[in-house]
């Protein structure tokens, strides 16, 4: 069947890390991890990571969140910083600033706070250059072309 030393079934397991911290979990301090995480405990403290951080609809988070992507469907109130994206999921609430370049909000999600996407401010539109006079005083008001 199979020559010894052949790998068996090793390209279905996936090379990045999974880690899971369940219902009855509470941990206070913090978090550094590569890979993805789910929390269906409590966390309070700072959680940092490059890649997804997956929160279940029992997991209750406060502090600071560092990802690369978050996946909520839990209680959140905390301060975020995700590099790729943040999905809020119903019944997810999502109390806190955050900083992403996407944002997805579930029909029947809670959002409240600040969100900063990176939009840089646009240019405002240039006036055109001053002519001999000022126009301003007439601006909005119709002139009598009677003589």
């Amino acid at each position: 069947m199979w020559s010894i030393g052949e790998k068996q079934g090793t390209d279905a397991i996936p090379n990045e890390n999974f880690t899971f911290l369940s219902k009855g979990v509470d941990f206070r301090g913090i978090l550094n991890f590569d890979g993805t995480i789910r929390i269906d405990g409590r966390v309070e403290g700072e959680i940092n990571t490059s890649g997804t951080l997956i929160i279940g609809e029992q997991a209750i988070i406060k502090g600071v969140i560092s990802a690369g992507i978050l996946i909520t469907s839990g209680k959140v109130n905390a301060t975020i910083t995700a590099t790729g994206k943040i999905q809020i999921q119903k019944p997810g609430i999502l109390i806190g600033d955050i900083r992403t370049p996407g944002i997805s909000i579930e029909d029947g999600a809670h959002f409240h706070g600040m969100c900063d996407m990176g939009a840089h401010k646009w240019v405002e539109e240039q006036t055109a250059p001053k002519s001999g006079h000022d126009t301003a005083p007439y601006r909005g008001k119709a002139r009598s072309t009677s003589l």
